[in-house]
C-alpha cells in the first residue's frame, strides 16, 4: 500500500490528468487510516492506565488499617481451687419405729410431721396381756423360790445326819443336786419375770432419737406384730450430713495433692465444703468433710463421700438437692481476666494480646472459675501482656492493631471461697499425719 500511495502521491504532484479523480479518493481513504490508527493507540494507553490503576488499588488494599481496640494487663491473685459436686442431704440418724411386741394399738401420742425429742411417747399397745403375763411370772418366781428354800433345808438336815451316817451317801448327794436344780429355777424365773416385764415396757413405744418425725402408718385399733409393722419414721436434722460422689480423676488428684503436701486429704482432714441450695444464687450453707468411702464404685467410677453441716433451725431435710464446692487445691498466684476476652474454639480456650510489633498474637489458656466477676486463667499467659478485651469480632491473629490501655477492676465482692475458705488447711507432712 506504501508504493501504490507514493505513486498515486507522485502522479498528484506533478498534475498528471489520468489519475487526479483516483489522487483524491486514495487521499481520504489514507485520512480515514491515520484516525483508525490514532484510536487504536489511543485506546492501548487508556487500557494501560486503567490497568496500572487497578494494580495499585489493589495493592493498597492488601494491607489493612489498624483496628483500634481495648487493652489491659490481667489482675493477679492468690487463689485456691474449688471443685463443684452435686448432691443431696442425708439425716445422719434415720429410725423405722417398729413395734418390739403384738398387739393392738391403743393411743398415739404425737402431732405428725413434727420435732420430737428422745423418748417421747410415740403409740401405745393395749398392756393388759403382758401384765397378766408379769404377773404370772412373778408367781412363778415365789414358787421357785419356796422350792429353793425348801431343798436348802433338807439339804442342810441331811447334812447333819451325814455326820451321824444317818443317811447314805447317794441320798445326801440326791438332796444337793436338788438343791442346785431348785437354785436354778430361781434364777429361770427370775429371767422370765424380767422378759415380761420389758414386754409390758415395750406397750409404750417412745421415740428412740430426737427429730423430726413422720406420719403415723397405722390407726387405733390396728393390731401390729412385733418387728414387721411400721409405725412411723423419725430423722435427726442438726445436724445433717451432705452426700455426694466424685469421679476417680479428683480422687487421684487429692491424693496427689496430699502426697506433695498441698492439700490434706478429706479422709483425715475436715475441709471445708460449702453449699447452695436450688433456688439460691450463693454458696450460704458451709459444712466439714467427715467421710470418704474406701472403694471406687467399679459400675459408677465414682467414691462416696459427705460432709456435715450445721442446721439448728431445721431448715435442711433429708433429700433436699444442693450444689457443693470443695476445697480442691492450696494456694497458687492465678491472673484473672475478663470473661468476655476469652475465645471459645471447639474444646480450647485462647485470648489475644498485642504483640512487640503491634499486631494480635493468639495465646492458648487454661481457664478456671469466676473470681470476682472475672475469669481465673491458671496457665498460658504472662501477667505482663496486654489483653485485648473488646473488638474481638474483628480480630485476626497477626492483624495490626492500635491499642488502647484500661484498667481491669473487680466486678463482683469477694464473695467466692476462691481467696480464702472458711478454714484454709496448712501445709502438712503426710507421712507425719499417716
Amino acid at each position: 500500500m506504501r508504493d501504490f500511495d507514493a505513486a498515486d502521491g507522485f502522479a498528484c504532484s506533478y498534475g498528471i490528468s489520468n489519475t487526479a479523480k483516483k489522487c483524491a479518493l486514495h487521499l481520504e481513504i489514507y485520512t480515514a487510516l491515520q484516525q483508525i490508527v490514532l484510536m487504536r493507540f489511543s485506546l492501548a494507553l487508556v487500557v494501560a492506565a486503567t490497568t496500572i490503576l487497578v494494580s495499585c488499588s489493589s495493592k493498597e488494599s492488601q494491607v489493612p488499617a489498624p483496628i483500634a481496640v481495648s487493652t489491659a494487663v490481667p489482675l493477679q491473685r492468690d487463689i485456691m481451687d474449688w471443685d463443684e459436686y452435686i448432691g443431696r442431704f442425708e439425716a445422719i440418724e434415720d429410725v423405722e419405729v417398729k413395734p418390739r411386741i403384738s398387739g393392738t394399738v391403743t393411743a398415739i401420742g404425737f402431732r405428725p410431721g413434727v420435732e420430737i425429742t428422745k423418748g417421747a411417747m410415740l403409740f401405745q399397745i393395749d398392756p393388759r396381756p403382758y401384765r397378766a403375763a408379769l404377773e404370772q411370772a412373778r408367781a412363778e418366781l415365789m414358787r421357785s423360790r419356796a422350792t429353793l428354800t425348801n431343798a436348802r433345808s433338807e439339804r442342810d438336815r441331811a447334812a447333819e445326819l451325814r455326820k451321824y451316817e444317818a443317811v447314805s451317801k447317794e441320798e445326801y448327794e440326791s438332796k444337793q443336786a436338788v438343791l442346785r436344780s431348785a437354785g436354778a429355777n430361781v434364777a429361770a424365773a427370775q429371767a422370765a419375770v424380767e422378759t415380761r416385764r420389758l414386754d409390758l415396757e415395750f406397750t409404750t413405744i417412745r421415740a428412740p432419737i430426737t427429730g423430726r418425725i413422720s406420719d403415723k402408718r397405722v390407726a387405733l385399733g390396728d393390731y401390729v406384730s412385733s418387728g414387721e409393722t411400721l409405725l412411723t419414721r423419725i430423722v435427726s436434722l442438726n445436724p445433717i450430713w451432705f452426700s455426694f460422689e466424685g469421679a476417680e480423676s479428683f480422687y487421684l488428684k487429692y491424693i496427689r495433692q496430699a502426697q506433695h503436701g498441698e492439700r490434706e486429704s478429706s479422709r483425715y482432714a475436715p475441709n471445708p465444703v460449702e453449699i447452695q441450695l436450688a433456688d439460691e444464687t450463693g454458696y450460704h450453707w458451709r459444712g466439714q468433710m467427715t467421710f470418704v468411702d474406701n472403694a471406687i464404685d467399679t459400675n459408677s467410677g465414682t467414691i462416696r463421700a459427705h460432709a456435715v453441716v450445721a442446721n439448728p433451725e431445721g431448715f435442711l431435710v433429708p433429700g433436699m438437692f444442693g450444689r457443693a464446692r470443695l476445697l480442691g487445691s492450696g494456694t497458687y498466684k492465678a491472673l484473672l481476666v475478663p470473661d468476655e476476652a476469652i475465645v471459645a474454639d471447639q474444646d480450647r480456650k485462647l485470648v489475644y494480646v498485642v504483640g512487640k510489633n503491634g499486631k494480635s498474637a493468639v495465646r492458648l489458656v487454661e481457664t478456671g472459675p469466676m473470681v470476682e466477676g472475672l475469669r481465673v486463667i491458671r496457665q498460658g499467659l504472662a501477667p505482663t501482656e496486654r489483653v485485648i478485651i473488646d473488638g474481638l469480632t474483628r480480630i485476626q491473629p497477626g492483624m495490626p492493631v492500635t491499642p488502647r490501655q484500661v484498667k481491669i477492676t473487680p466486678r463482683a465482692e469477694n464473695t467466692s471461697p476462691d481467696s480464702i475458705p472458711a478454714k484454709a488447711p496448712v501445709s502438712v507432712n503426710v507421712k507425719a499425719a499417716h
